[in-house]
């Protein structure tokens, strides 16, 4: 296996999941956002303000095929990087793919203090559109190969979930 992919929506845990486990397993870790965001010099609501959502995914894309070619990598992976049927091989391809889930309640809690970062959420109802979000995402999310729902656990607790996994 060359590299553990986390996906799921905003709020999950795939971030500070992902720092945990690349400690536990002594592999690297990378945030994709985070080297979106270092790439263009901006945050993620200012790519989607200024140059869309479709820019944002292909920039997203571009930094995925490179991560992808690299080996022993733990790649949070930004919420909607599962709707590319391109980005979903391309992971099975070169790694596991764990998904982490969460109930929008959760998700709303763990988002709130951060809604001007996050552009999907700058609505007037989050919890609506973070449950229509996670309707429409399902069934690429379906499509990794483990899930594991974070509502309830710790973030030691799932990375040592995902190790449990491994083994199996």
């Amino acid at each position: 296996m060359s590299n553990i992919y986390l996906v799921g929506f905003m709020g999950t845990g795939k971030s500070a999941v992902g720092r945990e486990l690349a400690k536990k397993k002594k592999w690297r870790f990378v945030d994709l956002d985070e080297l979106i965001e270092l790439r263009e010099g901006r945050c993620i609501a200012d790519i989607f303000s200024k140059k869309g959502e479709p820019y944002f995914r292909r920039l997203e894309k571009k930094i995925l095929a490179e991560v992808a070619g690299e080996d022993k990598f733990i790649v949070s992976c930004g919420g909607g990087v599962v709707t590319s049927e391109d980005n979903i091989k391309m992971m099975k391809k070169t790694g596991l793919i764990v998904c982490l889930k969460a109930t929008p309640g959760v998700i709303l809690r763990r988002t709130k203090q951060l809604a001007g970062c996050r552009p999907l959420l700058n609505v007037n109802n989050p919890k609506e559109r973070i449950e229509f979000l996670l309707k429409l995402r399902a069934p690429y999310y379906a499509k990794a190969h483990k899930s594991i729902n974070t509502s309830r656990l710790s973030v030691s607790q799932v990375a040592a979930g995902i190790i449990k996994l491994l083994k199996r």
